[in-house]
């Protein structure tokens, strides 16, 4: 696919399909695209944990408001707070990590959009109750949720863009 028909191609999912994600396809997800995104000063402090079981899913459902349409794989992006406190001061976890796992987030989403997948970033929910219940260590914040799996539908209309939203060398 051309990259720009991916871009504006891709769209948010909330809801979904209930057939299940091949496993391989979530860790390509992963390996072969989040991985490569930009990492600030070559950090790589991001983990990522891929979640299917349903009875975690629905767990995970409980502490995150945005999540919707009952997603069969999730892939958490986290930070590990404790290496990006080490390689980027207090902008690491702060910052850093944040910008990192932005980018990481839409590679993933780019590239599930090209294997007919959907998906979604959420940023609502209970980081705690998420550290408990994917039994992660104190280091490892979650910082997104992606919800990947098969369109329940694809969105037709696409939204407009502004176009007032750039200017050269000043400000005007």
């Amino acid at each position: 696919m051309e990259i720009l028909k991916v871009i504006q191609g891709r769209r948010s999912i909330r809801a979904y399909r209930s057939d299940l994600v091949n496993i391989d396809k979530l860790r390509d997800l992963v390996l072969q695209a989040a991985i490569w995104a930009p990492s600030a000063g070559n950090a790589q402090i991001l983990r990522y944990i891929v979640v299917t079981d349903h009875s975690m899913l629905h767990k995970i459902e409980l502490v995150s408001p945005g999540l919707s349409g009952n997603p069969p794989a999730l892939i958490v992006v986290c930070q590990d707070s404790d290496e990006a406190q080490l390689k980027g001061g207090s902008m690491g976890p702060q910052f850093l990590a944040i910008a990192d796992a932005a980018m990481a987030t839409q590679n993933i989403m780019l590239y599930a959009y090209t294997l007919g997948l959907g998906t979604c970033v959420i940023a609502s929910f209970h980081r705690g109750a998420l550290q408990t219940i994917l039994s992660l260590p104190r280091s490892i914040v979650p910082i997104f949720l992606v919800s990947v799996g098969c369109p329940e539908y694809s969105p037709k209309k696409v939204p407009a863009r502004k176009k007032e939203v750039i200017w050269f060398n000043e400000y005007k």
